[in-house]
């Protein structure tokens, strides 16, 4: 997957890839992120070849303060 320069055009923008044994656990991973900051959420997951684990990718927006506890996805 490239990564754009749209995705990287300010400071405080980030692309995270998270690498889990399997794709609940990325795609939990990548949703308790977005529970602490403004992100896009989980990509659809990827393998590739010859390396082990499942892959999702998330954008995220450090700019802003983190989010509320409670109003984040990912928080229960």
């Amino acid at each position: 997957m490239q990564i754009s320069e749209e995705h990287l055009r300010e400071a405080g923008l980030v692309v995270i890839d998270i690498t889990a044994a399997d794709e609940a656990t990325a795609t939990e991973a990548a949703a308790a992120l977005g529970g602490l900051r403004l992100s896009s959420g989980p990509s659809a997951p990827w393998r590739t070849p010859g390396e082990a684990g499942v892959t999702v990718r998330t954008y995220a927006d450090l700019r802003r303060a983190p989010l509320p506890a409670a109003a984040g996805p990912g928080t229960g």
